[in-house]
C-alpha cells in the first residue's frame, strides 16, 4: 500500500494524534504528519477563515497537501461564543484550563436546561497547486457545571454531547477511538473523503 502524507497544520501534538485517529478509520493510506513551519497569524473571524489562513501557509511551507482544523465550543446563552475565539478565550496564551474556568464561571448560574451548545470543527484542505476545499462538522451537546475525566484536551472536561440517553458523560470521560468516531472532527472529515481520493 502506498501511504501518502497529508500536513495538519497545526504545532498541537494533541490535535496530530487526533486527527492520525480519525483518519485511520476510514484511509488507512493517509499519513498526518505535523507541520514544523511558521505559525500564520489567524486573524479570519470566521472558523473556515482561519482555517483557511493554516492551511495555506502549511501547504506552501511543505509543498504537500495540507489540513487545517479551526474549531470550537458555541454555547447558545453567551451568543455563540467563545467559538472562533475558544483557544483565547482567557487571553493569548492558549492555556486550556483558564479558559474552562473562564467559561465555567461565565455561566454558574445558569440552570441545566439552557446550557446548550455545540462543538463546531471546520476543515479547509488545500493542495499545493492551490486548489481549496472547505468542510464543517457540528456536534451538539451541552455544557456540564464541573469538568470530568482525565482524556481528551480543551473543552472536553464540560462538553456532554447529545445521544448517551442515560449517560451523562464529558468527552473527557469518554475512549479515544468513541471520540474519533463521532466527534465534530470526524463528522467534518467524513466529508473530505471524495476529495482525498483525488490527491
Amino acid at each position: 500500500m502506498t501511504v501518502q502524507r497529508i500536513v495538519l497544520a497545526t504545532h498541537n501534538a494533541h490535535k496530530v494524534a487526533e486527527f492520525q485517529g480519525i483518519v485511520a478509520r476510514t484511509r488507512p493510506d493517509f499519513e498526518v504528519v505535523s507541520y514544523d513551519g511558521p505559525e500564520p497569524v489567524e486573524d479570519g473571524t470566521t472558523f473556515a477563515e482561519n482555517a483557511l489562513i493554516k492551511a495555506r501557509a502549511a501547504a506552501a511551507h511543505t509543498g504537500l497537501p495540507a489540513m487545517a482544523d479551526d474549531s470550537g465550543v458555541c454555547v447558545d446563552v453567551l451568543g455563540g461564543s467563545p467559538g472562533v475565539f475558544s483557544a483565547y478565550w482567557a487571553g493569548h496564551a492558549k492555556d486550556d484550563a483558564a479558559n474552562l474556568a473562564l467559561l465555567l464561571d461565565q455561566i454558574s448560574d445558569i440552570a441545566d436546561p439552557h446550557r446548550g451548545g455545540h462543538y463546531t470543527s471546520v476543515i479547509a484542505l488545500v493542495r499545493p497547486e492551490g486548489a481549496e476545499h472547505v468542510v464543517e462538522g457540528i456536534w451538539p451537546g451541552r455544557i456540564a457545571r464541573e469538568p470530568r475525566g482525565a482524556g481528551g484536551f480543551g473543552y472536553d472536561p464540560v462538553f456532554v454531547p447529545d445521544g448517551q440517553g442515560e449517560e451523562e458523560r464529558t468527552v473527557a470521560e469518554w475512549t479515544a477511538e468513541e471520540k474519533n468516531a463521532a466527534s465534530h472532527r470526524a463528522r467534518a472529515f467524513t466529508q473530505l473523503g471524495p476529495l482525498l481520493a483525488a490527491l
